[in-house]
């Protein structure tokens, strides 16, 4: 996919777009690009430093920056005074991690980074690490801790309907 197209998801959904997620509590749809002005407030109060500002000139949530993990703080959305982001709604979003092929256990070698990362301990990689790591979506809060520490790279962060269990 190259980086100017949406994918179908992004296009009606708008939360999750080949440039990145957004950030925890970003209202749904269209709302958020009219509403967000790209003012950084969010980018400059994340004490994780996870939050960029992409291509499009809007926050997103970036696992590979800062800490590498967002820790739900909710000082994004209190720094946003122009209703983009919305603490009141009942989850910061429906990410949830997935693990790709390339899981390096999965072709016998021992690893379990993601799994010692986890601060839900949502990663369960298999007895003696033979076996490709697994995702309990129930327990995974798509803080994304678990992806820049894969050594393979195979660690991503999708809509929780889309994510292995």
């Amino acid at each position: 996919m190259s980086s100017g197209t949406l994918t179908r998801r992004a296009l009606l959904f708008g939360s999750v777009d080949d440039r990145g997620p957004r950030p925890p509590w970003s209202v749904i749809g269209e709302d958020f690009g009219t509403r967000c002005t790209g003012c950084d407030a969010c980018i400059h109060a994340c004490p994780e430093r996870v939050l960029r500002r992409a291509a499009d000139g809007l926050p997103r949530f970036d696992p590979s920056a800062g800490s590498g993990e967002c820790t739900f703080c909710g000082a994004c959305a209190a720094a946003c005074t122009t209703g983009a982001l919305d603490s009141g709604q009942a989850r910061p979003w429906s990410l949830r991690a997935k693990v790709g092929e390339g899981c390096l256990p999965a072709s016998g070698v021992v690893c379990a980074s993601c799994r010692e990362v986890c601060p839900e301990l949502a990663i369960r990689v298999p007895p003696g690490g033979r076996g490709a790591a697994w995702i309990d979506a129930a327990r995974c809060t798509g803080c994304g801790a678990c992806v820049g520490v894969c050594p393979a790279g195979v660690v991503a962060l999708s809509e929780a309907e889309e994510a292995c269990a």
